[in-house]
């Protein structure tokens, strides 16, 4: 990515800054402006990036921010922690509304960044810039500048959760905007890993993040497994909004329950994009079918006929071994497949998380599992007194 050069700052005169700062500001920023001018004079530099961030945050400093990153700042930046002068420019940059100002503000910070010495600061800068080329609608831009970070981040043992979020969450969106949903559910779950959604994230962005989950689990041909988004507290959002039954949904696919999905089908075109994907929804819950039945089967009980396996999915006879083939090539189990009896032999079935009634199931064929060890203990026991 070219990096727009940055012209040098013209040199700082504090008490003059200062001097008009105050002049130029409410009366409630002054406090900030004298310990900026404290904490400078006695080079205090840690205590005056604190400062700078609780000015960032006070709501009257939006329209001086800018300024005074780029006559105050930039004087004493390089004695500062390189990732929090990222992070104290990325918030700062949030206040500037030309598209290309922003790049250019961003960029320009980009190259007075050590890529060697600051890792962090440099793939917290990179995701950022992705992220506002994306927000412009340059999505070639976006994907190179995100191969970038990740070349970085992939390199480094350990980043800050923060650097990890910008990373994931532009990746996220980006996925998003391509329609490519199990990426987007990849890497959504990877930012949700980094964050602490009841406080790094809005209601709404609860909801919105909630929602495009459960819609990219919902079409993404290779998920199959809804483990990891069914057990993560963010789907709780869903509860009380309109959007409460693709929650429901979510949880029928991981019970392969047929009769569930066709009673929620009415509701899919609430969701256009759902309805339109109809087809493959109805497929995606018959493997889902599938599996369950096979779940449900001890493991000496799995040469499953087609007439059987018909009925547990719903399909017609022939369309059955298409089906199986299918759960084959995904990966969903293992096995092999006789045409001529008609029959499958399931050697394997995909982990998955189970629900209440699943684990039900489960301890049932446990105690089965122990009765039966417990009659081969009472005939054996017998021989092995006798052989004693």
């Amino acid at each position: 990515m070219a990096v727009d050069a940055h012209p040098p700052a013209p040199k700082l005169v504090l008490d003059e800054f200062i001097g008009t700062a105050i002049s130029s500001t409410p009366q409630e920023l002054h406090p900030f402006f004298e310990s900026f001018r404290t904490l400078h004079t006695r080079k205090l530099w840690h205590q005056l990036t604190l400062k700078l961030f609780a000015f960032v945050e006070h709501p009257l400093s939006k329209p001086f921010r800018v300024d005074v990153f780029e006559r105050f700042v930039t004087d004493f930046e390089s004695k500062m922690n390189q990732l929090r002068l990222v992070e104290l420019g990325v918030k700062v940059s949030k206040e500037i509304d030309n598209p290309q100002t922003h790049l250019t503000f961003l960029t320009s910070l980009l190259t007075r960044i050590n890529k060697e010495t600051s890792p962090e600061a440099y793939i917290l800068l990179y995701a950022n810039i992705a992220h506002a080329k994306l927000l412009y609608g340059d999505l070639e831009g976006t994907k190179a500048d995100m191969d970038e970070a990740w070349k970085i981040l992939d390199s480094v043992e350990s980043v800050e959760n923060g650097v990890n979020a910008a990373y994931y969450g532009v990746a996220a969106d980006y996925y998003k905007a391509k329609a490519e949903y199990a990426p987007y559910y990849r890497n959504s779950l990877l930012y949700l890993a980094c964050v602490d959604p009841a406080t790094d994230m809005t209601v709404e962005e609860r909801l919105g993040r909630a929602h495009d989950l459960g819609i990219s689990a919902l079409l993404g041909d290779t998920i199959y497994n809804f483990g990891e988004l069914l057990m993560h507290p963010i789907l709780d959002a869903l509860d009380g909004t309109p959007f409460e039954w693709i929650k429901r949904l979510l949880f029928t696919f991981n019970e392969g329950s047929i009769g569930k999905f066709e009673a929620l089908a009415p509701l899919l075109p609430q969701e256009p994009i759902l309805q339109e994907n109809y087809p493959f929804l109805r497929q995606k819950i018959c493997l889902m079918a599938l599996i369950e039945s096979v779940f449900k089967r001890s493991a000496d009980n799995r040469t499953m006929n087609f007439t059987t396996i018909a009925e547990e999915t719903r399909l017609p006879i022939d369309e059955v071994e298409h089906l199986v083939m299918k759960a084959l090539s995904l990966k969903l189990i293992r096995g092999s497949m006789d045409q001529v009896d008609q029959k499958a032999q399931i050697t394997w079935v995909q982990p998955r998380v189970l629900s209440r009634q699943q684990i039900g199931g489960l301890a049932k064929r446990l105690e089965g599992w122990v009765n039966k060890l417990n009659l081969v203990e009472q005939r054996i026991a017998p021989e092995m007194l006798a052989g004693a």
